[in-house]
């Protein structure tokens, strides 16, 4: 047993460059895991700076100097944040008031007359008790949700400034790491090995992985949000952006997402529409744009193909996203590529069967 163990040992971790790649990514799980909400703003900029480095790289190709390329995406930058902040937010925020104001007592008194009906027509399978107990919890739940949507406790006011400070820190922490990005990486360099091809390896193709899903996820949100939002629009559902919000979003979360997020869209659309061809239409052109992006605004986005099996990707959804939150499942894809190239990439030390015995045979000896 031992000297099965022995072997396995010197076959994979003899290596000094890739048990300290083990010992990096084993300390930055670490870091992450028990300091993820600590250093939020930090990751929060990571993922910016990624996201705009793309655009500046782009300016430097046409001859833009990298100063004015940075400076511009940066104004850009803070333009789209404002707009968020000050349109999207207060639209959305709006909406989703008025969903559970108006729209949610009318669905609720629609499912407690269908749950009514039920232990009449199905007295075997469905008593007046169940229905009674769900009908209350229902009610309960709903109320809590519409109070807490309408109103600011006093005890959310921590919460609020911690928002605005995370609001101020984050503009502030992607212009460094966008204008001192060869200096930051440089002093992170220095701690590594000299030589280190495997590590240049690993890191060269994550860094390319992640750069590209990141970029690319998000046009995809904002491109299957905007497309969304206009089609509801065009075909006068309500909560347009609200819907269009969550659609966007849903692209986040490959299979899952796109499934969770049809539930909101066709209760929404039964209750104002009704069966008929205006809820048919809703669901038919929802259907489209979900179709188009899978098999055609995906494939063009992402031009690194993440190839990864769909039973890795949702394990991978849910083991980073039950560690990180929204992070995890955000990152779950990235982080599931980072093991698989580590695991493809790793070195070897073969075993000669000389070398297997404790008192047996070694290389020196011959």
């Amino acid at each position: 047993m031992f000297q099965i163990l022995n072997d396995w040992y010197r076959e994979y971790f003899t290596n000094k460059e890739a048990v300290i790649l083990i010992l990096l990514l084993a300390v930055g799980f670490t870091v992450v895991v028990t300091m993820g909400t600590i250093l939020a703003p930090v990751l929060a900029a990571i993922v910016l700076a990624y996201l705009l480095q793309g655009l500046i790289n782009f300016m430097v190709r046409h001859r833009v100097p990298r100063m004015l390329a940075l400076t511009l995406t940066y104004i850009l930058f803070l333009a789209a944040q404002l707009a968020f902040l000050f349109v999207l937010v207060p639209l959305t925020w709006g909406q989703l008031v008025r969903l559970l104001n108006e729209q949610v007592p009318r669905m609720l008194t629609e499912a407690t007359r269908f749950l009514n009906v039920l232990p009449q027509r199905y007295p075997e399978l469905v008593s007046e008790q169940w229905v009674t107990e769900i009908n209350a919890m229902t009610t309960d739940t709903l109320k809590d949700l519409g109070e807490s949507a309408v109103t600011l406790s006093l005890s959310s006011l921590p919460n609020l400034m911690g928002l605005l400070i995370f609001l101020v820190l984050v503009p502030l922490l992607v212009f460094f790491f966008l204008k001192d990005k060869d200096r930051l990486i440089s002093s992170v360099v220095r701690l590594l090995p000299a030589e280190r091809p495997f590590m240049t390896r690993v890191m060269t193709e994550m860094d390319t992985q992640i750069a590209n899903y990141v970029r690319g996820k998000a046009m995809e949100i904002l491109i299957t949000g905007g497309v969304t939002y206009v089609a509801f629009v065009l075909l006068g559902v309500n909560y347009a952006a609200l819907l269009g919000l969550l659609v966007g979003l849903s692209v986040v979360v490959p299979y899952i997402g796109a499934t969770v997020v049809t539930v909101p869209v066709a209760v929404v659309a039964y209750f104002q529409f009704g069966w008929g061809a205006d809820f048919m239409w809703v669901m038919v052109v929802y259907g489209v744009i979900q179709g188009l992006d899978g098999n055609l605004l995906v494939p063009i986005l992402f031009s690194e193909a993440v190839n990864l099996h769909p039973v890795s990707i949702i394990t991978a959804v849910l083991v980073f996203g039950g560690f990180w939150g929204l992070w995890g499942v955000f990152f779950a894809i990235p982080l599931a590529t980072l093991l698989k190239a580590v695991i493809t990439a790793w070195p070897r030390e073969p075993v000669r069967q000389g070398e297997a015995g404790a008192g047996g045979p070694t290389l020196e000896n011959h």
